[in-house]
């Protein structure tokens, strides 16, 4: 699909020049199955060479077509095939995996590197739970390496014991990179209902149900929905439905070409187009300003879940008629640190976890770069954990929580990560806890309209 005529072309230009426009991420996934050996050392090492021989040219291409088409390409990042997959026989040592994967990143110069992955929403292995205590080290000791944990689904359920042991992932992992105020679980990903062609980190990894190595783009525009909706003061809720859409049309055509010829020049297929619409801290780009664009006083008002469930129904239905290859989580994301509306509401008290986790039951994708004071007890992250699960698995979607239990930090302390993940206020938690609850493990069955075989 090409940007057919000058006046589409001015429109885009328009777009990146004033309104923050952007391909968030061009994302190549790469399947490892073939470098599966007995050793830690042969299987990382072939890793290594696998990835750094597929997506040698991944920044130079992006380059490329940022030039060719002067649209910015934020990340160039690559996933990879669930690493766990790849441990089986050596429990134990997955950090020899971990650090060749960084260093893979680092050779080849993506952003980041995601798929240091578990695949365990109904049961869990001894091998599973290997991998899983590694995954703080893991993350202590790379840089560019992202983790995430699929606990749930709604074909399965939420495997609970599973959700016990990320509340204690999360917090070590926080702990481990207490210097760097609990960096590295930000980089740490649960899933409920987790999909293989996500391009974003940190909980992109590469399906196995994919080829050999696909490309997919995130594709992003808060700036350029805001600004669409400053001249519809007092259009009807109907009337801004309309222009969410065909604003997400022409942001999908953009995203289309670039994906498109991105895969073409990789010699990759053409995965899928991620038309999230994924906020940063700089303003004019953000989801939260959206809402209160429609108007909300400020996001977390009430009202607040109403319009972002509109926001997100018309993003997607607007994509899928600019492209055929839709996928990812596709909607609008909501991390706190993230967006500088996000940031502005929380510093407000207008927003709190409870309101977070309402307004997740109708975007993409959960409880997001949330700050929350280093004390806070392993079962209460679980807690958590398990009723994001629970929404994801009942509503049919995807659900997730990145959270970051900061180390000696309390309610009223801000913490600033940088970059793309901004900073944030530590917010409160629910003091009543729910160990009780967390401590009875097994499974929570999955909903009944998941017979449907």
């Amino acid at each position: 699909m090409a940007l057919l005529n000058r006046n589409e072309i001015l429109e885009t230009i328009d777009m990146v020049e004033k309104e923050h426009f952007d391909v968030r991420t061009i994302t190549m996934g790469i399947s490892l199955l073939s470098c599966i050996r007995e050793d830690a050392k042969t299987t990382a090492d072939l890793c290594y060479e696998k990835i750094c021989k597929k997506a040698e040219n991944i920044v130079k291409v992006a380059n490329t077509l940022e030039s060719e088409y002067g649209i910015p390409i934020i990340n160039k990042r690559v996933s990879i095939t669930p690493a766990s997959l790849l441990t089986n026989s050596f429990n134990g040592k997955e950090i020899v995996l971990a650090k060749a994967l960084d260093r893979a990143a680092k050779t080849i110069g993506v952003d980041f590197l995601g798929g240091y992955s578990v695949l365990c929403q109904k049961g869990i292995t001894k091998s599973e739970i290997s991998f899983i205590n590694s995954i703080p080290e893991a993350l202590a000791v790379t840089d560019r390496v992202c983790s995430s944990v699929n606990v749930g689904s709604s074909k399965t359920g939420i495997n609970m014991d599973a959700v016990k042991l990320m509340g204690k992932i999360i917090k070590d992992t926080a702990f481990k990179t207490a210097e760097k105020d609990g960096l590295g679980a930000a980089k740490l990903v649960v899933f409920c209902n987790a999909v293989e062609d996500n391009p974003f980190m940190a909980g992109a990894f590469h399906g196995i149900g994919e080829g050999e190595t696909v490309i997919n783009v995130g594709v992003s525009g808060p700036g350029v929905v805001h600004h669409a909706l400053k001249a519809h003061k007092d259009s009807s809720l109907n009337e801004i439905a309309e222009v969410i859409k065909k604003t997400a049309f022409k942001i999908t055509r953009a995203g289309q070409l670039i994906a498109k010829r991105a895969s073409e020049m990789l010699n990759a297929e053409f995965g899928i187009v991620d038309l999230s619409l994924a906020p940063t801290p700089v303003m004019g780009d953000s989801v939260a300003h959206i809402l209160e664009e429609i108007g909300v006083d400020v996001v977390g008002g009430h009202g607040t879940t109403a319009i972002l469930a509109m926001l997100n129904d018309a993003v997607k239905k607007g994509g899928v008629m600019a492209s055929g290859n839709v996928g990812g989580l596709s909607g609008a994301f909501i991390p706190v640190s993230e967006d500088i509306g996000m940031i502005e509401a929380a510093n407000k008290g207008a927003i709190s976890l409870a309101k977070l986790e309402a307004m997740t039951a109708v975007c993409s994708v959960g409880i997001d770069m949330v700050a929350i004071p280093g004390k806070t007890p392993e079962s209460t992250i679980s807690g958590i954990i398990a009723d994001e699960c629970a929404i994801g698995m009942i509503n049919n979607k995807t659900t997730a929580v990145r959270i970051i239990p900061v180390p000696n930090k309390d309610v009223g302390d801000n913490v600033e990560f940088g970059g793309l993940l901004g900073m944030a206020p530590i917010m409160p938690v629910n003091p009543n806890g729910c160990e009780r609850l967390i401590n009875r493990g097994g499974r929570i069955p999955a909903p009944i309209h998941s017979n449907k075989n």
